[in-house]
């Protein structure tokens, strides 16, 4: 007995050291590569806005690896900061923003695989209030994957600080889901506000309707349908994600744009090349 208890405590041992080694790989950080704005496409426009990609539920840097290393070799946008943050809202960071053109900032969670997104919410909440304090960044281009996305929405919404010092610029949410409780079969038309139990997304509604925004949004909902299916991209469905056309009913300034693209699971909505072009000339294309 005393024998197996002491191979099964090596045994765990050795799997914990495993998951913890697994856990610092998958939270490095994507390395970053400065670009040369001479070098890059003509179509490309060079600012000084930030670009802040947040990964969704257990999300971490493989999840916009090939993103920023897509950008970067084009010399179109250049990643300079990684932002940790712990559970306990503790902030590490590596690289700096000094006004970067077409500077990318990599969120990371130290821990994103609750059970809810909810943790995540305090913890980026967190995150947007650092960078804009420590770091002067008052306004912001935004990339957010899945529960990213929802998580971007509550804690920036929840935080009257960063709707007045934090300024929106343009937002690509890939697969974000709104909204949890309506059937996924249901078409989107705005009435369905009223059969919704999801609490989460009633309180977002209240607190975008007291949203005292005066300047203009781009909001772009990028969608994918797997294969064999039109209404999901085999993680969230489609009315989870464009229940977000009701959200900002009440904002004449936010323009709002949505596409699908067919073939596509939810993890490709961050890596295949026609999306990565699309993004590109969303977020730094010349009008």
């Amino acid at each position: 007995m005393k024998k197996i208890s002491k191979v099964l405590g090596c045994g765990l041992g050795g799997i914990c050291v495993l998951l913890l080694l697994t856990q610092a790989f998958l939270l490095k950080g994507t390395p970053g590569k400065k670009i040369d704005p001479t070098a890059g496409p003509e179509t490309i426009r060079y600012s000084q806005v930030p670009t802040l990609l947040i990964p969704g539920w257990g999300g971490n840097t493989i999840t916009y690896n090939h993103l920023i290393k897509y950008y970067q070799d084009r010399n179109v946008a250049q990643k300079v900061m990684t932002v940790w943050v712990s559970p306990h809202h503790h902030i590490r960071v590596s690289g700096d923003w000094h006004g970067q053109k077409n500077a990318l900032i990599q969120v990371l969670f130290d821990w994103n695989y609750s059970t809810s997104y909810h943790p995540q919410v305090g913890q980026l909440r967190h995150v947007l209030v650092y960078l804009n304090k420590h770091y002067g960044i008052k306004q912001a281009n935004i990339i957010a994957h899945s529960y990213g996305g929802t998580e971007f929405m509550h804690a920036y919404m929840g935080s009257k600080y960063l709707q007045h010092a934090l300024r929106l610029n343009k937002i690509i949410f890939l697969g974000v889901p709104v909204e949890e409780s309506l059937s996924d079969h249901l078409p989107y038309h705005y009435p369905l506000v009223h059969h919704s139990k999801d609490k989460n997304f009633h309180q977002l509604r209240a607190q975008m309707k007291e949203w005292q925004l005066k300047y203009p949004i781009e909001i772009y909902n990028l969608m994918g349908s797997k294969e064999g299916s039109k209404l999901t991209d085999g993680a969230v469905p489609h009315i989870q994600s464009e229940m977000l056309k009701a959200l900002i009913q009440s904002h004449p300034t936010i323009k709002y744009y949505q596409k699908i693209y067919p073939h596509t699971t939810h993890s490709q909505l961050h890596d295949r090349p026609l999306i990565l072009k699309k993004i590109e000339q969303i977020m730094w294309g010349k009008e």
